[in-house]
């Protein structure tokens, strides 16, 4: 069980960088929202180096933390269970603390990128691209596990990577080919693209989205739009972005934290909207 909701709680992003997170914004405005009013959630700079050292001077009165690059893995042999989802794609980006001190390591990427699609009407496809083959990739796939019904094409830039990306889908039981990442313009016919890519990678892509495209899923949100997401738009196509995926996951974070459910989506969305317009 969480920590109890109506005690003050602590509550953090661990990460480096972490300056940008948006984090602190979201799990706020929940706060606020559900009338934990004691509850506080800040950010600190920690490396993989720092986190066992970290997590050791934590005290009780703490509920959880958020995890974000280069810690998701880090954290895995300083926690005391995983889920099943986090053990999926060897990824925590959530730990929650039970009142008897225990350290739970879960991942709430994956249902919130199959929650953002739902939101926008994806509940299944027949067959997916994505692209890019980092961390993000292997979430994209695992989500897709529980949606797609055919293939995925993944397009990268190296046989290294392809391998990576084959192995995962051997391990998520979902039907991969990779492609070249100079054969990406071909990802845009897919009925679902999810691009996974740090920004300006796919800029280039732009010009070559097709009329009536699809649905895009792309996992930034700051700048946005990306140029391949505003092109996506002008032509019709659905668009779901990384602010909605990150407001899906943080709100079962908060879920998981506080144990109140549901987590005031909405007001999240909102919170996260007017920092990013504010930036």
């Amino acid at each position: 069980m969480p920590a109890r909701a109506t005690d003050a709680r602590r509550a953090a992003v661990l990460g480096k960088p972490i300056a940008h997170s948006l984090s602190p914004v979201l799990h706020r405005a929940a706060y606020d929202e559900l009338g934990l009013g004691e509850w506080s959630y800040d950010r600190f700079e920690v490396d993989e180096a720092g986190l066992p050292g970290f997590l050791e001077k934590l005290g009780p009165g703490w509920a959880g933390l958020s995890l974000t690059m280069p810690l998701k893995r880090a954290v895995i042999p300083l926690v005391d269970e995983i889920s099943e989802t986090a053990a999926s794609v060897d990824a925590v980006n959530t730990v929650v603390f039970t009142e008897d001190g225990r350290r739970l390591g879960d991942n709430t990427d994956i249902p919130g990128m199959v929650a953002a699609l739902r939101e926008h009407g994806i509940e299944q496809v027949d067959s997916a691209a994505i692209l890019g083959a980092g961390a993000t990739a292997s979430s994209a796939l695992a989500a897709l596990a529980r949606i797609c019904t055919g293939e995925v094409v993944a397009y990268v830039r190296s046989e290294a990577r392809a391998a990576e990306m084959r192995q995962w889908g051997e391990r998520l039981d979902v039907e991969v080919r990779t492609a070249d990442w100079a054969d990406a313009e071909q990802a845009l016919r897919a009925p679902l693209v999810i691009a996974t890519t740090p920004a300006g990678t796919t800029d280039a892509l732009a010009a070559a989205v097709p009329e009536c495209p699809a649905t895009l899923f792309d996992v930034l949100y700051d700048p946005w739009p990306t140029e391949l997401a505003a092109r996506w738009s002008m032509f019709g196509g659905a668009v779901v972005s990384g602010l909605d995926l990150l407001v899906h996951q943080a709100a079962l974070q908060v879920e998981r934290m506080t144990g109140r459910s549901p987590a005031p989506l909405e007001v999240m969305r909102r919170a996260g909207e007017k920092a990013l317009a504010a930036r």
